[in-house]
């Protein structure tokens, strides 16, 4: 079969046999398929997914089907649950070459802990439905630093084709330690853990007594907005996002809890975290890593290994896959093949890799218990939101592609301009107007 009737063969079973409405009941049951629930767990053959109101209801083998649910046959296919992205600039960047189209960050901004994502996420974006296509269907969405050490608070947003994205708003701080932390902080590492604590007494400060706090007195390195950003998270009510990647500055950053025990921290990088895994795990600190930092691309990462994930993983640390390299904002779908390659590691001599489930887990479940929210998404236990996948295939080898999509137990479309792009010029005919009109 050549290629573009495989293309075509998708889109008409999806068409055919998996459209579900608004109209129609708003029970959802997913029969016949290999069902993997994104907690870590094996796939289940012939399994059920049932999705009622919009959350799952019940997902595994031998479950009861509501009598007048909207049947879907899977037999064949692999159902999980959508994808997470555990990091991402997803929304907020357009073309990144591009400052009109690129809100990642705010290099010429006087705040900076205050500044909050979620009012520039934009739900039309070419990779957002580029992604969901691909089977993302919620994201980790971070702020990148400009002059401080602290970017801002993210978001976390779902891929639906609606426009409202965000699922989460001010869901977490963001805070660059490591190299890029010396470097905005004034030069050096030490600089940068000064004014880390400084800036969070500061926040303290704030808290303690509101109305007091100044933000405009030369001995003041907070302005006001950005002191009471971070009360939150001095308080232990928000995550904090610390980016960080070698051995040594990961110890310094678990050492910051003497000091504040409240923080939430959760690492992020950490590409020799593999050299301190049971420090980390001791502490129960989750890490959002990339499933293929594997060279010493700094001075930070020279101890980096795709070995990592798995590592860390077998000490103990609840770790989640998140792309933190230049393509956090376009190439999501990532995900799925970094995951894989966690599993084939486990045949190459001397590596460590996971198992099927814990890499499913990777991007799916972990995600969302690293920012607190694994009771609400990320698997398919009852109870948590009706985001779903049915695949043609294994959805961590290559080769496969979602047949349907579901947010909030709402089936998305599956097209996108690269799609749209891909049909038009498969068959190009002659028309009245250049074929650039015509789109």
């Amino acid at each position: 079969m050549t290629q573009r009737k495989k293309w075509a063969a998708r889109a008409g079973a999806a068409a055919l046999s998996l459209l579900v409405t608004s109209a129609m009941a708003q029970t959802i049951a997913i029969t016949g398929g290999m069902v993997a629930i994104g907690d870590g767990s094996e796939p289940i053959e012939n399994g059920t997914v049932v999705i009622v109101n919009g959350k799952v209801m019940a997902a595994g083998a031998n479950v009861a089907i509501p009598p007048g649910a909207q049947r879907i046959d899977a037999t064949g296919q692999w159902v999980t649950p959508g994808i997470m992205s555990g990091f991402s600039r997803v929304g907020l960047v357009e073309v990144g070459a591009v400052d009109p189209t690129n809100d990642s960050e705010a290099p010429d901004s006087p705040f900076s802990a205050a500044l909050d994502v979620s009012t520039a996420i934009n739900p039309l974006v070419n990779p957002i439905a580029i992604n969901r296509s691909s089977g993302i269907t919620r994201a980790v969405v971070a702020p990148a630093a400009s002059k401080s050490i602290f970017a801002g608070q993210g978001a976390i947003i779902d891929l639906g084709a609606d426009a409202d994205a965000v699922t989460v708003p001010r869901a977490f701080q963001m805070v660059e330690m490591g190299e890029k932390g010396a470097g905005n902080a004034g030069g050096s590492r030490p600089a940068a853990h000064l004014m880390f604590r400084e800036l969070l007494a500061e926040a303290q400060d704030y808290a303690r007594n509101p109305a007091g706090y100044d933000g405009r007195s030369k001995d003041n390195l907070l302005l006001r907005a950005d002191a009471r950003a971070l009360v939150p998270v001095v308080q232990g009510k928000m995550p904090l996002l610390v980016h960080v990647e070698s051995g040594t500055d990961i110890l310094s950053v678990i050492a910051l809890r003497k000091d504040f025990p409240a923080l939430r921290i959760v690492l992020v990088g950490a590409a020799e975290g593999w050299r301190v895994a049971r420090e980390i795990a001791a502490a129960k600190i989750p890490v959002i890593a990339g499933g293929l930092t594997d060279l010493p691309a700094s001075f930070e990462m020279l101890a980096a290994t795709q070995s990592n994930v798995g590592r860390m993983v077998e000490a103990g640390v609840l770790v989640a896959i998140g792309l933190t390299d230049r393509d956090e904002a376009f190439q999501l779908r990532h995900a799925m093949q970094q995951a894989g390659n966690m599993v084939a590691l486990q045949k190459v001599p001397g590596a460590k890799g996971l198992s099927w489930g814990q890499a499913l887990r990777t991007i799916s479940a972990a995600p969302a218990e690293a920012m607190g929210l694994g009771d609400r998404m990320g698997s398919l236990r009852p109870g948590r939101v009706g985001d779903v996948v049915i695949w043609d295939g294994d959805p961590l080898e290559l080769m496969s592609a979602p047949v349907a999509v579901f947010i909030d137990g709402k089936q998305q479309p599956l097209d996108n301009r690269q799609t749209k792009l891909r049909d038009r010029y498969a068959t190009p005919g002659e028309g009245a107007l250049p074929k650039a009109y015509e789109f």
